[in-house]
């Protein structure tokens, strides 16, 4: 078998077993079903013309994030400053209620996660991707570190900063109210 047939068979040994968590995260990075596919294949395209350039040993997966995230940030989508909302919402198709749940705990598990994820869309890309990274991807700052291509300490700062801007906009107005009363710096009452 000629050098090129052996890489090939290396590449999709490598990086099949990733195409979910790549899709994954390019869903969250560009909130699009049909952006995240292009990206994803745009992703496996670059990675396979630049296999030759992988340095076997080293973290594959990190290598394939980062070649994702540069490609993401190149392209138009990345760039983008504005957000653009769709006329009509993505339907996912019905969900099936489990015998246990009542429409009450339906409702309230569908507007937690609508809360989640609208919090998770305002975040600046550089806290979303790093969230998606360590909380979904399940990725050690170490492989974060190098997929971003910046030092453990950014990773974890800005992951705490990314975690505080999160519960802070998830923290319902109310608390947020009662938090100023108990502290005594409400003075209007």
């Amino acid at each position: 078998m000629s050098e090129v047939g052996h890489q090939s068979d290396a590449f999709e040994e490598l990086a099949m077993p990733l195409f979910d968590q790549l899709y994954n995260f390019a869903h969250w990075l560009t909130q699009n079903r049909e952006e995240a596919e292009d990206l994803v294949q745009e992703t496996y395209t670059k990675a396979l013309k630049g296999f030759s350039s992988f340095q076997l040993g080293t973290n594959f997966r990190a290598w394939m994030y980062r070649i994702l995230r540069n490609t993401f940030l190149t392209s138009r989508t990345g760039l983008k400053v504005t957000m653009t909302v769709p006329l009509e919402p993505e339907e996912d198709g019905p969900e099936l209620a489990i015998e246990h749940d009542t429409p009450e705990t339906i409702l309230l598990e569908r507007s937690n996660r609508d809360l989640l994820q609208g919090a998770l869309d305002e975040l600046p890309v550089y806290f979303r991707e790093i969230l998606v990274l360590c909380e979904v991807e399940e990725m050690s700052y170490q492989e974060i570190a190098e997929t971003l291509s910046i030092p453990i300490g950014t990773v974890m700062s800005r992951l705490s900063r990314a975690r505080k801007t999160l519960r802070d906009r998830l923290q319902p107005q109310s608390q947020k109210g009662s938090a100023a009363i108990a502290k005594g710096t409400n003075r209007a009452l």
